[in-house]
């Protein structure tokens, strides 16, 4: 691949995704609202067989089957109950153990999806896919939205190929370090467009565990345990 004087290595566009939120609300009230309801037929149940048992007219017993078939409504929903108790404890389980997990990226050097990049030291380095060897442009953006330095690439095949920057724009002038954005199209030999992903790495330099699941937070941005591709140290 070709290089100019304030990048080095190829590769392609991108997509998106920076924070994440949580909706572990709607499903803790979901639970609950089912776990009452439950337990409400439970309690309703007891109470309409006991009152039938004390009142039947002893000449006239209940039915022998009609009396069974309460009974296993009775041992289904007491099932049910002791179900969803179990479920909530494997659920507080899991949040525990993502928890632990997320703490172990503190201090990590982690790659995750994203289009951003923070430059440190006149350096900031994306990781890119490029599904089939192109011919790639390249453009980068700073936190303002301007265009700051723009390439064009011939990439081959990969799926980590890490593209640096220096900080220098196509005239020159060396950027401040800080937030950059990377946009990056591809086309084949034919002239068909090629889809592309981006990364970017950065260190842990925290995690909130009051979010279900954990978020980690990478410079100024936060990112959930699934979107972390991989750990370079």
């Amino acid at each position: 691949m070709t290089t100019t004087n304030a990048a080095t290595a190829p590769s392609v566009v991108s997509s998106t995704t920076q924070t994440s939120s949580s909706s572990s609300s709607s499903s803790s009230n979901l639970s609950s609202t089912t776990g009452s309801t439950l337990a409400g037929n439970f309690q309703t149940f007891l109470t309409l067989l006991t009152t039938q048992l004390q009142n039947q007219n002893p000449l006239d017993p209940l039915d022998t089957n009609q009396f069974t078939q309460q009974l296993v409504q009775f041992a289904g929903v007491e099932q049910q109950l002791k179900t969803n108790t179990e479920l909530s404890t494997l659920v507080t389980l899991q949040q525990t153990a993502q928890a632990t997990q997320a703490l172990n990226f503190v201090g990590k050097t982690a790659v995750v999806d994203g289009t951003t990049a923070t430059m440190t030291n006149s350096s900031a380095t994306w990781h890119l896919s490029v599904p089939s060897s192109s011919t790639v442009d390249i453009s980068i953006t700073n936190s303002s939205g301007q265009t700051v330095f723009t390439g064009k690439y011939t990439a081959g095949a990969g799926s980590d190929i890490p593209f640096t920057w220096n900080g220098q724009g196509n005239d020159g002038t060396q950027w401040p370090d800080g937030k950059y954005t990377m946009t990056a199209t591809g086309k084949d030999a034919s002239g068909n467009s090629v889809g592309v992903a981006a990364q970017v790495q950065g260190t842990v330099s925290s995690v909130d565990l009051t979010q279900s699941p954990p978020l980690l937070t990478i410079g100024d941005s936060t990112y959930t345990v699934s979107q972390v591709k991989s750990i370079i140290n």
